[in-house]
């Protein structure tokens, strides 16, 4: 056998960048969201067992929705490119590139060993070139086949090297070949049918064995009249080995499944659940139509589900006469491969065992696939393919009169092919593009009218994705999942009347329980969802939360294990005030899958309605463990700490906002929170830096507005406060707190008694009962010496909280001194106008929700006069101790409304994971 020249690998490397350089411009479409996008295995806080117990998207192998691939090292492969490129699709589409060219250049190898060097290097670029390659190489996702092809060539080569000089059996290059069938196994199922190949090398190949041969020696033998050969022999050895290594691997794989076949639907593979004779008549017509697409790769499509390939109901079909043809000539190639010991013979017969060999586990003729055809699965039978061409062609070749003309021929081809092979890759660049050069091909597939209106949908076009679901529900009025598509495209569209009657539809349409016989098998598990979906879709009127939870109890009751069902109805037992029952659905869902995050968050969630805040820390803990980077455990287990009071908790608290602003740099709440955090460790620069970010963050943020001015106030900074405020009050002219705080820096540091005045009143516009309000405004005309009116003020204010104690003692302030200057002979109540004593006390406002509670003002350095002693009395008395370290009925009321925020997030989250 030849060994590959360098011109000959940089040829074959060329053409197989010439072809398919623009795959790097095109996106994760189709298979690859879910293989790629959503598949959870990928990141590295996954721990790298999961990818040996999960199938090629990520499912648990032991449920049962799952889709029973096992292939852990290619998935394993699409975490490394995670690593390096986390989901650029560039890197992916790359790697598959390389990946094509180390297939081409060791099949070009084993070409050597059947053909020569240019009809080799012929079938090499034809491999390279073929257009029925672009799902596998431009198809993220196909790179199971890449890998797959690479260790089931690598261990045929192997093996090859098995025959000894004198003819006897080296063992080494065979238990290499088997540990290379083993890793190509976990590439891709396909990797086992390699042992078929190699015994067929081994008998008509390396034996030069024929089947007359054959059968004459096995009649001796069992006639008597002769021993059994030397040579066949070890040929049964070598056999018994392989035969018994793939048995080994059979058994293995199927303890993997655990002993089930993945649950199809009829709309994935409508032949399979067909009656006799139409399943055997349609699954054999499919052969031709597979190997059609390696003749003439015109017309290729990414999908081959549903009506695409109409059912062959009859022996009448005219589509039988092409079942006949294909069989008649592969009869033909096989009898000339099986009978003949010369090189054309040994050529056909390993090119026939390439072709057919690999394509039976795909061929539905032994149990059913979730495919009616997939042009990735041809990979590997078109490497037969192509040395029966270049063998072919190598014949003509020979012949002086077709000589010139099988060059121009194969140049042709070629050419034609990799121009192909370009324009095809531009198909793949995106969802739409691939979707809608599908339809060009087969218009009555349903689910290609459905992927156009879910790439459309994704785009948020509602009106032109509608018109795609509609489509497909004509096209297959009996696919329930087009009605669900229709039915959810309504709910974005805000008509839920026709949501709600899609959605009945595609209801109508599941089978119904019948006693004895398991649901699960005769239904798709996404199915369910139109149960999920209708509920999340009443629920929003509050006249039918029962109803919608007769829904979500009606799906659990088919599969016990829809654990989606469970975090759905947790969620709305929450809306309907039953905390008791949300944990327990939430405590159900977890049974079935502890390894979620969402769902210890959602557990967190209920244990802050059930005023359990340790419990809730904890699960939010355990969220974060599974999940460093989830978002709203961090955010919501920082908040739970930092509401605690506990300052033990305060770094930590203050490392998950740090986190949580990394994750989400744009979200304002999260420097508002570090900023509340600093201002309770007096740290008054941080926490001004935090709220000013906020506050850019998002214009009018009301809360940090006010405790940025509430900073101000408190690190004697009044006047910075002002404008503060001023912006406060133009977002929010009804901030109760806000005008409090204005009124007290305008009458203590301003000297603006009107201004003050103004507020006060302000705020008993908006309610008239308001204590606080109506004190101060007390305290005003007390500052301006209208004892009088300040008297009659705090009457008023006395019969809206009869029991403060400090009302009572400043009335009686007020009265002795109304008291005193009576029996001086001095006027009570001073002209309008007259001057007012300076005032040096300072109110705290009453909002002392995230304050540094801590704070204290220097006093001043003149002695204020009598009146202006009791005057700031009068205002201090009247609020709460600054230095309380207890958590007001006020703050505990802006807890609350905090915690209503975070269940109201955990509503949306929850629509978006039952994916409605």
């Amino acid at each position: 056998m030849a060994e590959m020249t360098w011109k000959e690998i940089v040829l074959v490397v060329g053409v197989v960048v010439a072809c398919y350089w623009n795959s790097l411009f095109c996106g994760f479409v189709f298979d690859d969201v879910s293989a790629i996008l959503d598949n959870k295995d990928l990141r590295p806080s996954t721990p790298l067992m999961n990818l040996f117990r999960n199938d090629f998207w990520g499912t648990p192998m032991t449920e049962e929705r799952s889709h029973k691939s096992y292939r852990p090292l290619t998935v394993l492969t699409f975490r490394i490119n995670y690593v390096f490129s986390e989901l650029s699709a560039k890197s992916y589409h790359l790697l598959n590139l390389v990946l094509h060219a180390v297939v081409c250049l060791i099949f070009l190898q084993v070409c050597r060993l059947f053909l020569d060097q240019k009809s080799s290097l012929v079938a090499a670029l034809l491999f390279a070139v073929h257009p029925i390659h672009t799902e596998a190489v431009t198809g993220v996702v196909g790179r199971a086949e890449l890998l797959s092809s690479i260790f089931l060539l690598a261990a045929f080569l192997s093996y090859t090297k098995s025959k000894g000089l004198d003819n006897s059996i080296v063992w080494t290059p065979i238990a290499l070949t088997v540990i290379l069938v083993a890793v190509a196994t976990l590439c891709k199922e396909q990797g086992i049918t390699v042992i078929g190949i190699c015994c067929v090398y081994e008998v008509f190949v390396a034996q030069g064995f024929t089947l007359p041969h054959l059968w004459d020696t096995v009649l001796r033998i069992l006639r008597g009249k002769d021993g059994l050969p030397y040579s066949l022999l070890q040929t049964l050895l070598k056999l018994i080995v392989l035969m018994f290594s793939t048995l080994l691997l059979v058994i293995v794989r199927v303890q993997v499944i655990q002993s089930q076949l993945p649950v199809f639907t009829r709309f994935d593979n409508p032949a399979a659940v067909s009656q006799t004779p139409a399943r055997q008549l349609t699954f054999n017509y499919l052969l031709p139509v597979n190997a059609w697409l390696l003749l003439n790769p015109s017309e290729l499509c990414c999908d081959w589900t549903m009506g695409t390939i109409p059912l062959v109901e009859s022996l009448l079909d005219m589509r039988n006469l092409a079942i006949v043809a294909f069989y008649s000539v592969l009869g033909l190639m096989v009898h000339h491969g099986v009978r003949y010991s010369v090189d054309s013979s040994k050529t056909v017969i390993m090119a026939l065992s390439l072709i057919v060999l690999p394509f039976i586990p795909a061929s539905n003729l032994f149990f059913p696939v979730g495919f009616v055809i997939a042009e990735r699965v041809l990979y590997v039978p078109s490497m037969g393919f192509c040395i029966l061409v270049a063998h072919g062609w190598r014949k003509t070749t020979k012949s002086r009169n077709l000589k010139k003309l099988s060059w121009i021929g194969m140049a042709i081809l070629l050419a034609t092919h990799a121009v192909k092979t370009v324009n095809r890759n531009w198909d793949w660049e995106s969802e739409y593009t691939l979707f809608m050069s599908a339809l060009k091909v087969n218009k009555n597939n349903a689910k290609l009218w459905n992927n156009v209106g879910h790439a459309l949908e994704n785009q948020n076009n509602y009106e032109r994705a509608l018109k795609y679901f509609l489509q497909a529900t004509r096209v297959q009025p009996d696919d329930i999942g087009a009605h669900m598509n229709v039915g959810r495209t309504y709910k974005n569209l805000n008509q839920t009347k026709e949501a709600e009657d899609a959605y009945m539809i595609a209801k109508s349409l599941m089978p119904q329980i019948i006693p004895g016989k398991k649901y699960a098998t005769r239904v798709a598990p996404n199915h369910l969802n139109v149960y999920i979906n209708l509920a999340n879709l009443i629920r929003a009127n509050e006249s039918r939360l029962e109803e919608a939870d007769q829904l979500y109890r009606q799906a659990i009751s088919m599969r016990p294990d829809f654990k989606q069902a469970y975090i759905s109805r947790g969620e709305l037992l929450l809306k309907m005030k039953k905390p008791l029952e949300a944990r327990d659905a939430y405590l159900r869902a977890l049974e079935l899958d502890r390894t979620n995050a969402d769902l210890w968050y959602n557990l967190a969630i209920v244990n802050i309605e059930m005023k359990e805040p340790s419990e809730a820390l904890k699960n939010f803990n355990q969220a974060l463990e599974l999940n460093t980077k989830h978002k709203l455990a961090l955010f919501n287990s920082a908040l739970l700490m930092q509401e605690s009071g506990d300052a033990r908790l305060r770094p930590e608290a203050k490392q998950r906002f740090l986190i949580y602003v990394e994750q989400d740099p744009d979200d304002a709440n999260g420097y508002f929170n570090l900023g509340m955090l600093a201002m309770d460790d007096n740290k008054n620069e941080e926490a001004e830096r935090w709220m000013k970010k906020a506050i850019k963050m998002q214009l009018g943020f009301r809360s940090a507005l006010f405790n940025l001015a509430l900073l101000y106030s408190q690190t004697g900074r009044e006047l910075d406060a002002l404008p503060v405020l001023n912006e406060l009050l133009v977002h929010y002219p009804e901030h109760v707190k806000g005008l409090i705080l204005k009124g007290d820096i305008l009458m203590n540091h301003k000297k603006d008694t009107e201004g003050a005045k103004e507020c006060f009143e302000r705020i008993l516009q908006m309610d008239p009962n308001n204590v606080q309000g109506k004190h101060n405004l007390c305290v005003v005309y007390f500052e301006e010496r209208d004892l009088l009116k300040a008297e009659r003020c705090l009457v008023e204010t006395l019969a809206l909280a009869p029991h403060e104690e400090y009302i009572h003692r400043h009335l009686s302030i007020v009265r002795g001194k109304i008291a005193a200057l009576s029996a001086g002979g001095q006027q009570v109540s001073l002209a309008d106008g007259a001057p007012s004593p300076a005032v040096e006390g300072k109110k705290a406002p009453l909002e002392k929700g995230k304050i540094n509670k801590n704070a204290q003002k220097t006093s001043p350095a003149k002695k204020p006069s009598e009146s202006e002693e009791q005057s700031k009395k009068l205002l201090e008395e009247s609020q709460p101790d600054k230095r309380t370290k207890t958590k007001s009925t006020k703050e505990m009321k802006e807890i609350e409304k905090k915690r209503a925020a975070a269940l109201k997030r955990l509503e949306e989250i929850e629509r978006i994971l039952s994916g409605d």
